[in-house]
């Protein structure tokens, strides 16, 4: 069963057309006849609706229920995958998945948000919410690169951290920000992907990193179009201008030089081939870690540090002559 966006509401009316075909050819061979018209005609429909999408609608693609997330990318791009539980100080949190892979035969650390599947799943996993102990077991995974000298790549998709009073008592704030810190130093390349919502210091503590990539239809932003709407216009009606405003689309990043590049996804979003999406994704850490191994770490940190200055950093005009 297939969830549809209200945009995507054209394309859904001609795939049931295409199903109903494909049943009245169980006793008419001749129904399947038209059925490669109707393809081709959604094909084009797609393309035309996804070539024109708003920051809203792509921050609805971004939040599909059926989109790929952390624990599909490991079982499609990764191999030999060994997860790591725990912070070593109060507990394990389900909503960041950490551990060991190997990715085209070379070893690497792999950390990410993890939302879920279904409503049971996603409220065990807390929605992608991360508490404290969520960023300091990745903060510990990310001790372990450093000290073994494995490459790390992060997959970022979160609302945002648990606004929750009893993560705000178990040092929320302090837990990513020593995650921020941390990270800006470690000598290792970092890879950070953003795969669906990256939302605010929940998706920071994980993204500081020499190249930030984005999926085609993800989004990026130090908060959500919602709550941007009720804090400027106190009006839940403005999302769509909220969104467009908060400039957090990957073409907007891009530009912005926040992101390095884009990863293309497959035609309707990764949700409609996951297999292509991870290759797409493999591919494109592969070719990142590779160039990053060749830049000395003393320099790599370095750079990094300097990526990460540029960001909002502008030039004010000189001012005009009286």
């Amino acid at each position: 069963m297939k969830e549809y966006l209200d945009f995507e509401t054209p394309v859904m009316q001609i795939q049931e057309k295409i199903d109903q075909l494909k049943d009245l050819g169980k006793t008419n061979s001749r129904k399947l006849d038209e059925i490669p018209k109707l393809q081709k005609k959604m094909e084009e429909l797609q393309r035309e609706i996804y070539s024109k999408l708003s920051p809203w609608q792509i921050t609805q693609l971004a939040r599909h229920p059926r989109r790929p997330g952390t624990s599909d990318y490991i079982k499609l791009i990764f191999e030999d995958f060994v997860e790591l539980h725990g912070d070593r100080l109060y507990g394990d949190d389900k909503s960041m998945i950490t551990g060991l892979a190997r990715l085209e035969g070379r070893s690497v650390i792999v950390i990410g948000h993890e939302k879920g599947k279904g409503v049971k799943d996603r409220i065990v996993h807390n929605f992608g919410m991360s508490h404290p102990e969520g960023y300091r077991k990745a903060l510990r995974i990310m001790e372990l690169a450093e000290k073994f000298n494995k490459p790390i790549i992060t997959f970022v998709d979160t609302p945002g951290a648990y606004p929750g009073v009893q993560a705000e008592e178990r040092g929320q704030s302090e837990a990513i920000a020593k995650n921020l810190w941390v990270m800006s130093q470690l000598s290792v390349p970092i890879i950070a992907v953003v795969i669906g919502e990256g939302g605010s210091g929940g998706a920071l503590a994980i993204s500081v990193a020499d190249q930030m990539l984005m999926l085609e239809y993800s989004v990026y932003s130090v908060i959500s179009p919602e709550g941007c709407a009720a804090i400027l216009w106190d009006d839940p009606a403005k999302i769509s201008e909220a969104a467009e405003s908060l400039r957090l689309t990957a073409k907007d990043l891009l530009a912005l030089g926040v992101i390095e590049d884009i990863i293309p996804e497959p035609l309707g979003g990764a949700h409609y081939d996951p297999k292509k999406m991870g290759e797409l994704i493999s591919k494109t850490i592969c070719k990142k870690v590779s160039a990053l191994e060749l830049i000395p770490p003393e320099e790599r940190v370095k750079q990094r540090y300097e990526r990460l200055r540029k960001i909002g950093a502008y030039t004010e005009p000189a001012s005009s002559p009286s």
